[in-house]
């Protein structure tokens, strides 16, 4: 009886204690030709294993560095890609660097601050207008989404002013159309929210009691059968 505490240290667990012990038994082989063959035949037995794989980029590539992984960077056969070593392996990439920006606007962030310097840059006159417009628009989106109230278009021409210094003026008014949404629903409602859910459980007919299909089924009943009828039975 052998126990797991009694083994060598399993490394990819994915890959079961056979596909180590085939492993180790290609890096005994001392012919050059056959453990070539053998490791091309634990790659394949690999990928079998783990059909998952086949939907990452470069899967056999990744099942490569799994076999090297696995001898502990050991196993002396040709591979169709480039060897890992176990410095490569534990090796850190570089900090990216963070970009360090100063809004000067913090409400309306960084980019319409590269917008507005886009717009006061451009010459001609329609598509600097068209740039004051869509500026316009995003701030007073942004006031919406931020406040839940209605701002004023002369407050935003003030800020839009106070920004480019006089420089931009927007012709058109802008039109936020989730809060005309949501105004139009309250004032359907009665200012008072949504209307009152109607209840699923509510009687549909307009008799508060019965139902109309069981009345006509219950007459004529009555009918075939005289119970209840003005006619008779006549006797043959």
């Amino acid at each position: 009886m052998e126990y797991n505490t009694t083994r060598n240290h399993l490394i990819m667990r994915e890959y079961g204690r056979h596909v180590q012990r085939m492993i180790e038994h290609i890096m005994k082989i001392e012919d050059p030709e056959r453990r070539q063959r053998n490791a091309y035949a634990v790659i394949e037995l690999m990928g079998f294993l783990n059909p998952h794989l086949k939907n990452v980029e470069d899967f056999r590539h990744k099942l490569w560095d799994h076999l090297f992984l696995i001898s502990d960077f050991t196993l002396e056969v040709k591979s169709p890609y480039p060897i890992p070593t176990r410095e490569t392996l534990k090796a850190r990439p570089n900090p990216l660097p963070y970009p360090k920006r100063h809004p000067r606007f913090s409400h309306l962030g960084k980019n319409l601050e590269t917008v507005i310097d886009k717009a006061l840059s451009e010459e001609e006159q329609e598509k600097r207008q068209g740039f004051a417009n869509a500026i316009a628009y995003y701030m007073k989106l942004a006031y919406n989404n931020w406040h839940k109230e209605i701002v004023h278009d002369d407050a935003i021409q003030s800020e839009l002013t106070n920004i480019t210094n006089g420089q931009l003026t927007f012709t058109n008014t802008p039109y936020v159309k989730a809060y005309r949404q949501q105004e139009a629903r309250d004032n359907r409602s009665g200012g008072g929210g949504y209307g009152k859910p109607r209840n699923k459980f509510q009687q549909r007919n307009n008799g508060g009691g019965g139902n109309n299909n069981n009345n006509r089924r219950n007459d004529n009943r009555d009918n075939r059968g005289g119970g209840g009828g003005n006619f008779k039975k006549k006797r043959f």
